[in-house]
């Protein structure tokens, strides 16, 4: 008698794994497009090009919605996700726009990809886009998040600073 195997069903673990095979995937695409160099004018055209960003997605330098200590984080325009959205970064860097693609390039996954994207995905996305080993992009990220950082000046002591707030709310 022949015994048939059961249909693989697929476990949380291999969907993680996927997304994350995907969104290096995307970002080597991003890089082969747009690069080698991303910079302030290869991030508007990766924002407006419905390839790379999946919604309409705007960059504003506003603070407003930001969590204290955070640099950036995607507002949605509404409630479908074809509404769009508000990438609001920190205005502290709008005086070098040479280094918002790190901040940005790393919120952009959850543009693309909502609640199903951790973390890991988007450092895997943005080290992806930028060329960049993911210690490295990680570390610069942390270097931006500790140049706004206002939990070191306060007298209670130091709170989460650096890649605590990278804009994970």
């Amino acid at each position: 008698m022949k015994t048939t195997d059961a249909p693989h069903q697929p476990r949380p673990e291999d969907a993680r794994e996927s997304l994350s095979e995907h969104v290096a995937a995307k970002g080597a695409e991003i890089r082969a497009k747009y690069g080698p160099h991303i910079g302030w004018r290869q991030l508007q055209s990766i924002l407006a090009d419905r390839e790379c960003v999946r919604y309409p997605c705007e960059l504003a330098f506003d603070a407003g919605p930001l969590l204290p200590d955070e640099c950036a984080f995607p507002v949605p325009l509404g409630d479908r996700p074809e509404d769009g959205f508000r990438l609001c970064v920190h205005p502290y860097f709008s005086v070098d726009p040479s280094r918002v693609p790190l901040l940005a390039l790393y919120q952009l996954v959850a543009v693309n990809y909502g609640a199903f994207a951790s973390p890991d995905d988007a450092e895997i996305f943005g080290c992806a886009v930028l060329g960049m080993p993911r210690e490295e992009y990680y570390a610069a990220l942390c270097s931006l998040a500790d140049e706004i950082s206002t939990s070191r000046f306060m007298e209670t002591g130091p709170g989460p600073v650096g890649c605590d707030h990278l804009g994970t709310n």
